[in-house]
């Protein structure tokens, strides 16, 4: 890594037919918060950009969504406390002005103006086994992951998801495409023989754009991939990968979530040696890429891959937060949220952009 006229660069070489063709990446930093709205949220809520400075945060433990507004600092609770609208969020998405969140326990989906006025609901779809969907296009067609069933003693899990598209009516489905197979361990206990998915291993991420492209970002080897509307695919450049051990301080840090009587039984679960390449991804509305990348129990700060549409490693974007993590991007802003004491901050801070290379 080198410092030039007050950038930072990440040299990397690419293997070509010939010779390695040496690329610089810049670095950016992210800005410092400077609008903070403070949350008893107990762990990362997901999130999804609305408008302005509007976002749409769930919180799957505390069976929670809002509106997030930071020009006047609230949080409005979509249909209210105790709502029956919604009983036990988990997922959220956008589209313009609408917010979309999905619901495990009521099966089905509800929509939301940016003013958390309820405006529509869709239960979850039969054909695909009761998924729900994650995404839409300005077609109005509807975006799945549907995962494969379980099978015997978790032996299903072996094979891959898939992301389907359908009309908006759920007369027609098609696979879009499909994520890698989890990494699987088989375990023994008391209930006999099972397959387990490892900890820390990682998971391909995707996403759709309005014009009904598809990203999706392999955790293995590390790099994107477009599926474009016309079924083109454009394979991205191979992204760093810095490999980072699992060791037995990420062990207790992840033991220490669950309370102490099930500690032991997860303590028996198989852990990944090596962390993933990155540990989430999102988009913005013009399809640049963000990938949260792993890091070292000691780093003090966060970096981001940047990826833009034709699978270019842009710049790397730095969160100078040792406990802070972007959940959500926009336009020109990006939704940071931190754990302390008291619960999870949210924060919104400017995206970078790198100064020109010289």
């Amino acid at each position: 890594m080198l410092r030039m006229s007050g950038v930072w660069l990440v040299v990397l070489f690419v293997a070509g037919c010939g010779a390695p063709v040496r690329r610089e990446i810049p670095l950016a930093e992210f800005s410092q918060p400077q609008d903070t709205i403070l949350t008893q949220y107990v762990n990362l809520p997901v999130a999804a950009w609305v408008q302005g400075s509007r976002w749409a945060v769930v919180s799957g433990e505390f069976n929670e969504a809002a509106i997030v507004d930071f020009a006047t600092g609230s949080r409005t609770l979509l249909g209210g406390a105790g709502g029956r609208e919604i009983r036990n969020p988990f997922d959220v998405y956008t589209y313009g002005d609408t917010v979309t969140v999905t619901d495990w326990a009521l099966r089905r989906a509800t929509m939301w103006n940016a003013d958390g006025d309820f405006i529509a609901s869709m239960p979850a779809v039969p054909e695909l086994r009761g998924a729900l969907p994650k995404g839409r296009d300005a077609a109005g067609q509807l975006y799945f992951e549907v995962s494969p069933p379980p099978g015997p003693a978790g032996s299903g899990n072996r094979d891959s998801a898939a992301i389907v598209r359908s009309a908006q009516n759920l007369a027609r489905f098609d696979t879009v495409g499909r994520l890698s197979p989890l990494d699987l361990a088989e375990i023994e206990d008391a209930t006999g023989r099972r397959l387990e998915r490892r900890i820390f291993s990682g998971s391909d991420e995707w996403g759709v754009l309005r014009d009904g492209a598809v990203w999706i970002a392999r955790v293995y080897p590390p790099r994107t991939y477009w599926i474009l509307p016309n079924g083109e695919i454009i394979k991205g450049d191979a992204l760093p990968d810095r490999l980072h051990e699992v060791t037995q301080v990420d062990r207790q840090q992840w033991l220490q979530q669950f309370p102490e009587e099930l500690r032991s039984t997860a303590e028996n679960l198989p852990f990944s040696p090596l962390k993933p390449a990155f540990e989430a991804g999102f988009s913005s509305h013009d399809g640049t890429i963000f990938l949260e990348r792993s890091r070292a129990t000691v780093d003090t700060v966060r970096e981001y891959h940047v990826v833009d549409r034709e699978g270019m490693l842009r710049y790397i974007a730095v969160l100078p937060l040792r406990h802070g993590h972007v959940i959500a991007v926009g336009d020109s802003v990006a939704l940071v949220a931190e754990q302390y004491r008291e619960g999870v901050r949210l924060m919104q801070v400017n995206i970078p952009r790198p100064a020109p290379l010289p």
